[in-house]
């Protein structure tokens, strides 16, 4: 038998005429000597255009060579001192490591982070001393979302500005402890420090590019002067592959957010080891954001490759860089210059002689971009000359820079906390640090006199910038609050006409923008689907914020509730993009910080698309200190039928009430929606309390009462009577919430009239309230045994033996919030397990939350007591038609 044999493929890149291709390429240079580079981009477009109609050119990868994108003549000159500099750097870079290194040595396993801030120094401190211009009486200053494992590098440098003391880098994540300082940057912990959160990885690229977006529309409304004013961020290669990180990329491009740039540092290297081991992360990023329009600035290779790059006519170099994977490159930033001369340069002959002049001390001397002052300053500099676009800027470093054999470049550089002492000498002589072997022993924190050129230099270039930074502004002025009757009249006095509580916040924000005071700082933002939360009327009324105006004409034109996009536009709406939407509901929760300028803003919502979907954003705006309303739409998991499992919200009141400073309500009426909203409006704006409000409210048109007399205080408490006993005194006391309270009041009319039992309805505005303010009652008799004790509203309101049931539209957790403070039996009814489809009655007897199944728990928990008899609870049953041999509703 012959062997098959393959026939030889067909090498594609060989040159098949080489007097044509040198034809073309001296055409070529001929045409970049004569007209220039312009023109030559010009023509090899047309070239590209021309070649993919022909069909013989895929669409490619949308990168370019692996070298930096600005050549050597078009770099600026640097402004600065790079000695004073890189002696500044080295001394902050000490200070950051010997804070991680004592807090781990000294006070057990605190955790922090070295290799990330020791790779990202460089870049720092070009932002620092040129870029990062602080809030001052001229302007409110840039934005910065710091990488969050470079923090200690941060407060390092405060140090030496004087804002932090010795003992507040002593206490480094030790924060009970004194004067600590937190483990990454939160407001909530230091408020006058950090600006904006950006621990957890992935929401601060998301975050700053609504920051940035949120600041031109407040330009182009002309509420807040924002121009010079540019928004940076800080990040992580590796932190790119979460999907917030790229989640606004297409927008900031979209909307031409100049005022925008991004800074990734590529160290190539994620927690556990290379961030694209078989691959090139940075040229992926290149093609991922050329792709969605920005403009790409890469930071590879140091000055002093410049030399070799000039010698390279036959681009000997970029082709071996292309053939390098990140996970070589890892291994040879850990290794030194012979091994980099024997296992890369060597490999090939071309490659060999362009350093042939170069000994190991030279090649082991060659710098990543990202730790060259000049090349970093080019490409900042050249990030704000860009109009039209934002920048992102790809800087080649090595994590744990400096760290020598104890962690640069290597698998476990970021779990690096802890270096023995040779490694400690080691750092100190490869940075020329003035320190003593005793003092780098004892890891003393290192400040240069106050009159030294290093601090005079550092004070200087910060003054020259506005002042230091992050800094934090913790209050603004107080923004007045029309009177409740003003604009929520329709609400307080119901009369019984139906409509749903959607409707009523709709409606009383839509009144509030008509206040000629506040009106204008109310920032209405949806993700999509206005029309179905009632919000048409908006379109006109305001207008949808769009940077390009309107520049069609939209089919529904005719219409009085057209679709009208506007420049100075006052709604936000979104598309669809949760994760966008609470981005921009932070930006202007956050806008009495950050722009000395307080909104309102009210981001409306599917409420199962909140606490669920982008729960850990709303924490960020927690930490943030936000202020405004988040309004859960269609809420709860029987008031949206037709929609089922994954629209129908039962649980985001449970992960509501487990954020501190967020205060949740419940609200059945619209009374109870107006009350709670003027409540929030004169808490946030008037009294400047750092909180927000989640509101959920139903689709579902119901008779709305007009609110009782005495009830407001009860409302924001969280609970009061809106039902008492009609004959006698009560044997059982229902307790409904939400969309289930008119089903608690129809079952307390049912007890009544078919089976004579007594009752009083309570409304239960919030269960997290209530159990909040319990809690802290709880806590103060446990600790003052000689007072007498305080008694909380809920056992003001359901103190006693009378028996309870509560009803609500989320699962049964949530009413449990107050169990454990209620001595009376409790029952709990609610809607765990997943969603169905079907109409508002069939799912409310499918959860067992409906009228029957309330009676029915009331007769049991009264027959457990011995008030009625068993076979009651047993006719009842029957007489409904409740279904007794099926599988419960949560285990289906």
């Amino acid at each position: 038998m012959t062997a098959h044999i393959d026939p030889p493929r067909k090498v594609v890149n060989a040159d098949q005429d080489a007097v044509e291709t040198a034809d073309w390429l001296a055409s070529l240079g001929s045409l970049h000597h004569s007209a220039g580079a312009e023109r030559v981009r010009y023509i090899l477009a047309a070239l590209d255009r021309r070649a993919k109609e022909l069909g013989v050119l895929p669409d490619s990868p949308p990168f370019s060579p692996y070298r930096n994108s600005i050549p050597l003549e078009q770099q600026k000159p640097y402004p600065g001192d790079i000695a004073i500099e890189t002696r500044l750097t080295a001394i902050i870079r000490w200070n950051a490591l010997a804070m991680v290194v004592r807090a781990n040595k000294a006070y057990g396993e605190l955790g922090g982070h070295v290799a990330s801030y020791a790779s990202a120094a460089e870049i720092f401190e070009v932002g620092f001393n040129h870029f990062f211009r602080a809030s001052s009486s001229e302007s409110e200053g840039d934005l910065v979302y710091f990488q969050p494992h470079s923090s200690p590098g941060v407060y390092a440098r405060a140090y030496l500005e004087g804002r932090l003391s010795d003992e507040n880098l002593k206490l480094y994540r030790q924060e009970l402890s004194g004067p600590g300082l937190s483990s990454y940057p939160h407001p909530w912990l230091m408020p006058e420090f950090w600006q904006v959160p950006s621990a957890s990885m992935g929401l601060g690229p998301i975050s700053a590019i609504y920051q940035a977006r949120f600041m031109k529309y407040l330009q182009h409304r002309g509420l807040v002067q924002t121009a010079g004013r540019h928004v940076w961020g800080v990040f992580g290669d590796g932190e790119m592959d979460e999907p917030e990180s790229i989640a606004g990329l297409a927008l900031a491009a979209r909307e031409n957010l100049d005022n925008l740039t991004f800074v990734v540092n590529c160290n190539l290297q994620r927690l556990d080891g290379p961030v694209r081991g078989n691959g090139q992360v940075i040229q992926e990023l290149e093609s991922l954001f050329q792709g969605a329009g920005w403009n790409v600035i890469k930071v590879l290779w140091g000055s002093d490759w410049d030399d070799i790059f000039a010698r390279d006519s036959k681009h000997a170099l970029l082709r071996k860089f292309a053939d390098t994977v990140d996970g070589k490159y890892q291994t040879l930033g850990a290794k030194d210059g012979a091994y980099n001369l024997a296992h890369f340069f060597s490999e090939d002959p071309e490659v060999r002689a362009l350093v042939a002049h170069m000994s190991d001390v030279d090649i082991d001397g060659l710098k990543r971009g990202g730790h060259d002052f000049k090349k970093l300053f080019a490409a900042f500099a050249a990030a704000k000359d860009i109009k039209g676009r934002p920048t992102v800027i790809l800087a080649k470093t090595k994590k744990g820079y400096g760290m020598g054999g104890a962690g640069e470049s290597r698998m476990t550089s970021h779990q690096a906390k802890k270096l023995d002492v040779d490694a400690l000498y080691a750092f100190r002589d490869r940075f020329a640090l003035p320190l003593s072997n005793e003092q780098v022993e004892d890891l003393e924190f290192f400040r240069p006199a106050e009159d030294s050129a290093e601090i005079q230099y550092l004070r200087a270039r910060r003054a020259a910038l506005g002042g230091y930074m992050p800094a934090r502004r913790r209050a603004s002025a107080a923004l007045p609050v029309p009177p409740l009757q003003s604009y929520a009249e329709f609400a307080l006095r119901g009369d019984g006409k139906e409509t749903s509580t959607t409707m009523a916040i709709v409606r009383l924000f839509t009144n509030l923008l008509k206040d000629k005071t506040l009106g204008p700082r109310i920032v209405p933002i949806v993700a999509d689907e206005a029309r179905t939360f009632g919000m048409a009327n908006l379109f006109r009324q305001v207008g949808i914020y769009s940077p390009a105006g309107q520049l069609y004409e939209p089919e529904d034109a005719g219409s009085m509730l057209y679709y009208k996009e506007a420049i100075d536009g006052q709604l936000l709406e979104e598309g669809i993009t949760e994760a966008g939407a609470i981005s921009s509901w932070t930006a202007a929760a956050t806008s009495y910080s950050i722009h000395n300028f307080p909104l309102l803003p009210f981001y409306i919502y599917y409420s199962m698309f909140g606490f669920q979907r982008v729960g850990d954003l709303i924490w960020a705006a927690a930490d943030q200190r936000a202020r405004g309303f988040l309004i859960g739409a269609t809420a709860g998991r029987t008031t949206l039928g037709g929609e089922g499992l994954q629209h129908q919200d039962g649980s985001s009141h449970l992960m509501a009430a487990t954020v501190p400073n967020c205060r949740a309500y419940d609200p059945a009426f619209s009374y109870e929606v107006a009350v709670i909203v003027d409540h929030g409006m004169r808490s946030m704006l008037e009294q400047g309390n750092d909180e927000f409000y989640y509101l959920t409210a139903m689709n579902e048109n119901y008779a709305q009462p007009s609110m009782p007399d005495d009830a407001r205080d009860g409302i924001i408490k969280g609970l009061y009577r809106v039902l008492p006993s009609a004959d006698g005194p009560a044997k059982i006391r229902l307790v409904g919430s939400g969309a289930i309270l008119p089903e608690a009041l129809a079952a307390a009319a049912m007890l009544q009239s078919e089976w004579k039992v007594a009752c009083e309805v309570w409304s239960a505005t919030s269960f997290s309230e209530l159990a909040r303010e319990a809690r802290d009652v709880e806590r103060t008799n446990r600790l003052s045994p000689l007072s007498t004790p305080v008694e909380s509203h809920v056992v003001q309101c359901l103190g006693g033996k009378v028996p309870i049931v509560a009803a609500s539209d989320y699962v049964r957790a949530y009413p449990q919030l107050i169990g454990s403070y209620i001595e009376a039996p409790y029952t709990v009814l609610g809607t765990d397990g997943f969603g169905r489809s079907d109409t508002r009655a069939a799912l409310r007897s499918f959860f067992e939350v409906d009228r029957k199944q309330i009676v029915v728990a009331a007769l049991s928990a009264l027959a457990k007591l011995g008030q009625v008899a068993r076979e009651q609870v047993a006719e009842a049953i029957a007489s409904y038609e409740l279904p007794t041999g099926v599988a419960s509703p949560w285990s289906r």
